[in-house]
């Protein structure tokens, strides 16, 4: 039975932060991209400080001088990761005056561009949200419940009017989550799908505009309906 305890909010904070100069020879941002690869590859069960070191090329004891233990390492980079995107999701394009369904469309949009930078938190989300325990705890009410409200916001509309219930959010979300970055955290078979990188460029913005697209369509035919 999984039995180990979050760390309080500010706990795990404490242990973040930059080390003295000339303790490490890679930097924090280094570190959190390196345990964060192999976190998303081989679980939390799965990864060792000894793999995330290697990944590195540093010291066997940088992780544990840094950290202290693997746990406080994967608190650690979920926030990292978590707070960075939902700082770049609050980043609003220049104001227009958009009615509710298309501001969704658009912050879908963003949201599956910002998810193609880092189809790493797809892969380890997927793996967290597969088994109750305290770090998916930890996931949904820190990190995952928050910026479903920020998503969420332009359909309060539609929620006050009974037109989508919490049941219809849940759905859109993985469609959205989990459906639209799939081809991101998915990459190889995508490409034998299609040809082309499916997380860049011409191919990011259409794949991007279909999901919402067909989302959106969707909404307005049970809002019609």
């Amino acid at each position: 039975m999984d039995t180990e305890v979050a760390p309080e909010p500010n706990e795990s904070r404490k242990q973040r932060g930059r080390p003295p100069a000339g303790d490490s020879p890679a930097t924090l941002d280094e570190i959190l991209t390196a345990a964060l690869r192999v976190f998303a590859r081989d679980g939390f069960a799965g990864a060792s400080v000894a793999a995330i070191n290697r990944e590195l090329g540093v010291s066997h004891n940088l992780i544990h001088q840094r950290f202290g233990s693997k746990e406080a390492l994967w608190y650690s980079v979920v926030d990292w990761i978590f707070d960075h995107a939902v700082t770049l999701l609050r980043i609003q394009p220049p104001q227009r005056d958009l009615e509710p369904l298309e501001e969704f469309r658009e912050g879908i949009i963003r949201f599956l561009e910002l998810q193609a930078e880092y189809p790493d938190v797809v892969r380890l989300i997927s793996m967290e949200a597969a088994i109750e325990g305290p770090r998916l705890t930890y996931l949904y009410d820190r990190h995952i419940e928050p910026m479903l409200v920020i998503l969420a916001e332009p359909l309060k509309p539609l929620i006050h009017e009974k037109k989508l219930t919490r049941n219809d959010l849940r759905s859109i979300h993985f469609l959205i989550a989990n459906g639209g970055t799939a081809p991101f955290a998915m990459e190889p078979l995508a490409l034998r799908m299609a040809p082309g990188n499916p997380g860049s460029g011409a191919a990011l913005r259409r794949h991007a505009r279909l999901v919402a697209d067909t989302i959106v369509a969707g909404i307005r035919a049970r809002e019609q309906g």
